[in-house]
């Protein structure tokens, strides 16, 4: 199936205020009277979202995928999008033409030489990209293996219904199609699948830490990479909890004291939720020598501005991309350890792992000793059905349970 190429149609949030020629150009090119309407009123939309990066990108992504679809494979404005409609986008988005997917990423617009921004021709609303095995193995991505994930699957039925309720409020649409489709899980593939478990094992755990000491042992600089690896696993923090992200700054500051002297470090997580997570003894002496690398006082003083991941080079903390590739090369490290011990199957195994797969280790460490609602208050799980609202937790009764938490786990004999 060959159909016209798509076209980006939403910025970046940082460039959200000021709209590209080419989209005007682009909405104006379609015959579909309704467009520019329907683009306004997604404008709209996503600028609800503007205080949740995490959030906004999500939406952008499904609502441009979206709006390409109606446009230019049903020729039809959202107005006209039926159940039906939304059954055949189920399946497309499953099974996309070629040519409206890439193997890389790419950003949406680009400048040119007239410091314009103008459409980036390598970009595509769908991406397959090869595992973290496969690019080990040298294996380039097929678009022939593109498939959607059952969590994918439902993060687009959660924005579809979002948006098409939205533009129901806005009084542009009388029925949301999405809502008009019953047994929703039929969509979603049933069968028993090998479940990856995203977590380190023990083991695994054991020797990414001592990659990480050695790394920092053979140069000072890397104390800094010890510290991110420390804070990952005892605090359970998302990526975006410690990267350089403009207007959620990561700073040495959001490490304080309380007045009963207990220290707490605290960030804007998930849904733009600001929380406090108890800051273990062990992590508060691994704070300690990574400030004395940096030739800082011991502790930071209350809001200090410091980066809390600066950058060797240049202004500002490390991005999320910048420290995916330090934890990476831990990871590597650790995995050439394991293959000299000869426990393959643990560095296959550790080969998978993300970033991600820390916070869920860390919380998995947790749960063997420490009461859940603890866990819960710092990890910012809502989960209804293990949260109770009512639960009203005693901070040093939390923190107590955090502060001896250990960074190495003590190994079985074998």
């Amino acid at each position: 199936m060959s159909v016209t190429l798509p076209r980006p149609i939403f910025d970046t949030l940082e460039n959200f205020a000021t709209i590209p020629d080419s989209i005007h150009e682009y909405i104006e090119s379609l015959n579909i009277p309704l467009a520019p309407q329907e683009f306004k009123l997604c404008l709209e939309f996503l600028k609800s979202y503007a205080n949740s990066a995490d959030t906004f990108n999500a939406y952008r992504r499904e609502t441009e995928r979206l709006l390409n679809w109606a446009w230019l494979v049903c020729k039809k404005s959202l107005k006209e999008i039926t159940r039906n409609d939304v059954r055949d986008y189920l399946q497309f988005v499953n099974n996309p033409p070629k040519n409206w997917i890439a193997t890389k990423s790419a950003n949406r617009f680009i400048v040119n030489a007239l410091k314009l921004r103008v459409v980036n021709p390598e970009w595509r609303p769908f991406i397959i990209r090869s595992t973290k095995v496969g690019q080990r193995l040298g294996k380039k991505p097929s678009k022939e293996n593109y498939q959607l994930s059952n969590k994918s699957i439902e993060a687009i039925f959660a924005s579809m219904g979002t948006l098409f309720s939205f533009l129901q409020q806005e009084n542009y649409l009388e029925v949301n199609p999405v809502s008009l489709i019953r047994q929703k899980k039929s969509y979603i593939q049933r069968q028993q699948v090998r479940r990856v478990t995203r977590k380190l094992s023990k083991l695994q755990w054991h020797y990414v830490i001592c990659a990480a000491e050695e790394i920092a042992e053979l140069n000072p600089q890397h104390q800094r990479t010890l510290f991110l690896m420390s804070a990952f696993y005892l605090l359970g923090l998302r990526i975006s909890e410690v990267a350089y992200i403009p207007g959620r700054l990561a700073t040495m500051g959001n490490f304080a004291p309380d007045k009963e002297g207990l220290w707490w470090y605290t960030t804007i997580g998930k849904g733009n939720k600001l929380r406090d997570i108890a800051v273990p003894d062990e992590l508060l002496n691994a704070l300690r020598l990574y400030r004395e690398s940096l030739n800082l006082s011991p502790l930071p003083s209350r809001e200090e501005p410091t980066p809390l991941l600066p950058k060797l080079k240049g202004k500002h903390g490390l991005g999320a991309r910048q420290i995916r590739y330090i934890v990476q090369d831990v990871f590597d490290q650790a995995i050439y350890g394991l293959l000299r011990l000869g426990k393959k199957d643990e560095a296959e195994d550790l080969a998978c792992a993300t970033v991600h797969w820390l916070r869920h280790t860390a919380i998995s460490t947790d749960v063997e000793t420490r009461p859940r609602e603890h866990i819960r208050d710092d990890v910012g799980h809502e989960n209804p059905s293990t949260m109770d609202k009512y639960i009203d937790i005693d901070r040093v009764a939390r923190h107590q349970s955090a502060q001896y938490k250990q960074l190495k786990p003590k190994l079985e004999k074998t």
